[in-house]
């Protein structure tokens, strides 16, 4: 059985981007990475979602997670990995 993709947008808006995605997206390479899932996740930054007062955001398969942390984030990472 072959793995599903995923698909990760990072918030790149000067807002998102002050507040911690920076930190946000090399922890998701890192991650990627360290768990071999290369294959499985396309990673791409946008610019301003228009959602700044909730960043910094993230959008993961199409669902938008708002106030990311890496604790956050590695619980997202973690489920989509299986």
């Amino acid at each position: 059985m072959e793995k599903q993709e995923h698909k990760i947008t990072v918030c790149l808006g000067s807002s998102c981007f002050a507040r911690g995605n920076e930190e946000h997206l090399s922890f998701i390479e890192k991650y990627i990475e360290e768990n071999n899932l290369k294959a499985n996740i396309e990673i791409s930054g946008s610019r301003c979602e228009g959602k700044c007062a909730t960043g910094p955001n993230i959008t993961i398969d199409g669902t938008l997670y708002s106030e990311i942390t890496n604790e956050k984030l590695k619980e997202i990472l973690d489920k989509i990995k299986g």
